[in-house]
Formats: C-alpha cells, sequence, structure tokens
C-alpha cells in the first residue's frame, strides 16, 4: 500500500477490525518512510450489478441514485444521514445478498418503498408518488387511505 502523503511502498499495519457490520476490514497503517499514518478499507469484491430500468436497458448500479432519491424524500423530514445511510446499506445487502447480476429497477423501488414505509411515512409518501407515478390526486389519496388503514 503506497502512502498517500510521500507515495513510499514502505508501510507497516498498526491496527485492524472489522467494519461495517463485519463487511469490510479496516487497516491502520503508518509509513515507515515520513511517519504519517492513514486508514485504508478492504471489502469483498463482488461482481457488478446490473439495473434493469423499465425499458429494458441496462446499466451499473449506482448506490447514489438510491442514496439522491431517498435525500429527496426525506427533506426536511427527522430523518438522519447516518439512518439513511443505514437503510441503504440494508438495500444493498439484500440485492447483493441475491446472488443475481441483474435486478429490475422495480424491486430496487419496492426495497427502498418498504426501509421509508417503515423509517417515516411522510417520506414514504413522496418516494411513493414519484416511483408510482401518481396520476391523478385520486391514486394519491388511495394510497395515504392504504397507509392509514394499516395505522389503525
Amino acid at each position: 500500500m503506497k502512502c498517500p502523503y510521500c507515495s513510499s511502498d514502505n508501510t507497516k499495519v498498526i491496527d485492524s477490525r472489522p467494519a461495517d457490520d463485519n463487511t469490510s476490514i479496516r487497516r491502520r497503517r503508518q509509513c515507515e518512510d515520513c511517519g504519517k499514518r492513514f486508514t485504508t478499507y478492504e471489502k469483498l469484491e463482488t461482481m457488478p450489478l446490473i439495473v434493469v430500468k423499465k425499458d429494458n436497458t441496462r446499466e451499473a448500479y449506482d448506490r447514489g441514485k438510491i442514496e439522491s432519491g431517498i435525500l429527496r424524500s426525506c427533506h426536511k423530514r427527522p430523518v438522519s444521514t447516518e439512518q439513511i445511510s443505514r437503510m441503504i446499506d440494508d438495500i444493498e445487502n439484500e440485492l447483493f445478498g441475491m446472488g443475481e447480476t441483474e435486478v429490475p429497477t422495480s424491486l430496487i423501488g419496492e426495497k427502498v418503498m418498504t426501509k421509508l414505509k417503515d423509517l417515516d411515512q411522510v417520506a414514504y409518501v413522496r418516494f411513493a408518488s414519484v416511483y408510482r407515478q401518481f396520476k391523478d390526486v385520486n391514486t394519491f389519496i388511495e394510497e395515504i387511505s392504504e397507509l392509514a388503514k394499516k395505522q389503525l
């Protein structure tokens, strides 16, 4: 591992410990030449996940797309970035744990809605309104009515 400060190859591991729910290893390193310390993360390399869109085009999975959709839904809601990050980690673990190389966007959207429903119902309705492309007020009201029934 090269030192990010002096580019020396002469580094040693000082400490190793599990990180991110035991899905990666955090290593604290020190450069033998300049003495500076830095942290690296070691993660299992997985096959790239391909997302199949509604029009059957395919593209590489991008965590940022899920994150931006959830962040928009949770705007001005009492949801922390840590909760959002954990939720995305859970969704990713489910997706990569399936062992599939291709996943439809509909599956990803449903997983996001399921997690949002448990986290914040307003954020859930916001996400659902865009994801399900409500055509009129009546479909929007039906979704909220279903949510209210489950509350009772």
